[in-house]
């Protein structure tokens, strides 16, 4: 039976420094708003420009859509937290945006393992990209993608969301991590933080080891073949990828390897303000600035219109 005596969780923020935090909700609006702009356009380009019906920005939309749920499910909360300096969200809202926040993030680091493995088949297998890579295996993928990230977060989740909370209810963040939380169960949480390790091992550094693998033959690959032109298209073609996933993955290392001179807890709120706003926010430009084709897309479109 569930014993739970908190109603809602105070959300301690960034700072009690009220010029400070203006300036905070300030920063965090404009990247937010840049954010959400910059992934529905690729949204919108990739959905109408004929060009880019391809099995890699299928994929990619599907990145930019984890990521505009992804920021959605954070930022707007802590935006009117600090607009109102009410800082207290409801049990039901705090399981709803851990839960969320979990399974998206979950899903974007399979979709990149996904986008890897499209990146080595059209590398390594060009002739029989397109019949590998049919509209089937790729919808499969994607939802594979998708339920895997649910599967992965739900069995913690349902157990986390049981736990009795019946002692603080202040959390030092500016969202519900699952960290926190689990800080704030009034029973012994061992076994479930031991769970909680094996999945984020697993989903971080498997998927990671596909993206390691895919690109080690991706790179073995493009050495071998002749021409110094043929090189560099072939590399250009995933050079994109390779930066979002590495940007991607580094942060999210650096949430496990904390150094011992940095207090923990703002370590942490500043990698999550990085994970959660400024790496969704890098995937448009780095895949807009970088990317040939996305570049002439949106010339056609902008032609056009005009």
């Amino acid at each position: 039976m569930n014993t739970t005596a908190v109603r809602d969780f105070i959300l301690l923020g960034f700072t009690n420094n009220p010029q400070l935090e203006i300036f905070l909700f300030l920063l965090l609006f404009g990247i937010y708003l840049l954010t959400l702009m910059g992934n529905i356009l690729i949204v919108v380009i990739t959905l109408v420009n004929r060009q880019l019906c391809t099995p890699m920005y299928f994929f990619l939309r599907h990145v930019a859509f984890v990521d505009i749920g992804y920021t959605t499910v954070l930022i707007p909360k802590t935006l009117a937290n600090m607009a109102t300096g009410r800082k207290s969200i409801t049990l039901t809202g705090c399981f709803m945006q851990c839960f969320l926040h979990f399974v998206l993030g979950t899903t974007e680091l399979l979709l990149w393992a996904v986008m890897s493995i499209d990146r080595y088949v059209a590398i390594c297998n060009p002739f029989h990209y397109s019949t590998i890579m049919s509209d089937w295996l790729c919808s499969l993928l994607v939802f594979g993608s998708w339920f895997g990230g649910l599967l992965l977060i739900m069995g913690p989740a349902i157990v986390l969301f049981q736990m009795p909370f019946c002692g603080p209810n202040t959390i030092n963040h500016f969202f519900c991590d699952n960290g926190p939380l689990i800080k704030l169960i009034c029973i012994d949480t061992t076994l479930l933080e031991f769970v909680d390790f094996l999945i984020a091992m697993f989903s971080l550094l498997g998927t990671l080891t596909i993206n390691v693998v895919s690109y080690v033959k991706i790179i073995s690959t493009i050495m071998r073949i002749p021409s110094k032109t043929g090189r560099q298209k072939a590399f250009s073609t995933c050079a994109s990828h390779i930066t979002v996933v590495s940007i991607t993955y580094s942060s999210c290392i650096f949430m496990y390897i904390k150094p011992k001179s940095t207090s923990e807890l703002s370590y942490s709120k500043a990698v999550a303000v990085f994970n959660t706003l400024v790496a969704p926010l890098l995937v448009p430009f780095i895949y807009c600035l970088r990317n040939k084709q996305v570049q002439d897309a949106w010339y056609a479109v902008f032609r056009k219109n005009l």
